[in-house]
């Protein structure tokens, strides 16, 4: 069974930011407003993934309209924690949060009101987004923010993550309490407000940086090569055989291997060819 180890916190040097989860084992995705504590314009992350191991990040999209951010691994460290498959949820479907802001805390579960529907985030977006019942009535949900939704109870099945948690509904007979009704993005609206994951940003994250400027002829050939892997990876999705996650990994894995592919056949180092 995939642990909840694909949950992660989120640093600037010791001040703790916030939390959010592997999207894919290069991505992690976060709700925007847990920046809110970088210190700097530096966009440089420290990364705790579940077991305790510190890896550097960087954020690398910022999505102010629907409070959704995106931060890289660095491309020198592999990250070999399983993630979870994505999902949809249905209104009547239990869920459950993995993360939580500290030991001490509670991990939230409940039910779903309302499956996918328009919401008008804070950002100022109209996002496809969960409506959720939390049984635990804390009165400030502030801090679970970034943490994924995962549909289900804990442990009675592989998890499938349906949405991350980004906001929490007032109480409207007490200003200062919030209610135990909080909204999170579906996975699929956070996909789709990211450009990282088509085939341009792809070779350019995974080729070395001597080929942008001695091997670009193998890196256009690479990206053909990626292009017509991302055609057949499309095939698959329409017909239903691949949930977001598992397309942005497998894109992540067809682009890496092509440019490895042309660049380990055609550089300099490679002793073997004509």
């Amino acid at each position: 069974m995939t642990s909840a180890g694909y949950w992660v916190e989120l640093f600037q040097a010791q001040q703790r930011l916030g939390g959010g989860f592997l999207l894919t084992r290069r991505y992690v995705l976060t709700a925007l407003h847990c920046l809110r504590g970088l210190t700097s314009l530096d966009e440089h992350v420290d990364i705790v993934l579940h077991d305790g191991t510190r890896v550097p990040g960087q954020v690398c999209r910022r999505d102010k309209d629907a409070d959704l951010a995106l931060i890289m691994i660095s491309t020198a460290y592999e990250v070999g924690l399983p993630i979870p498959r994505a999902g949809v949820a249905h209104s009547g479907d239990d869920w459950h949060g993995p993360y939580r802001p500290a030991a001490a805390e509670v991990h939230l579960r409940g039910r779903v009101d309302v499956g996918t529907a328009a919401y008008h985030c804070e950002g100022g977006a109209i996002i496809q987004a969960l409506q959720l019942t939390a049984q635990q009535l804390l009165g400030d949900y502030s801090g679970y923010s970034g943490g994924p939704v995962v549909r289900g109870i804990p442990d009675d099945h592989e998890p499938v993550v349906v949405g991350i948690l980004l906001e929490q509904a007032p109480d409207r007979a007490a200003e200062n309490r919030a209610a135990n009704v909080l909204f999170a993005a579906t996975i699929a609206e956070a996909m789709s407000r990211f450009d990282q994951f088509d085939v341009a940003h792809l070779i350019d994250v995974v080729r070395p940086p001597a080929a942008k400027e001695k091997h670009e002829s193998s890196v256009a050939a690479a990206a053909t090569d990626a292009e017509s892997w991302f055609d057949r990876i499309d095939e698959w999705s329409k017909r239903s055989l691949l949930d977001a996650s598992q397309i942005a990994e497998l894109k992540f894995m067809a682009a890496k291997a092509a440019i490895e592919g042309q660049l380990g056949s055609r550089g300099p180092d490679n002793r073997g060819g004509a």
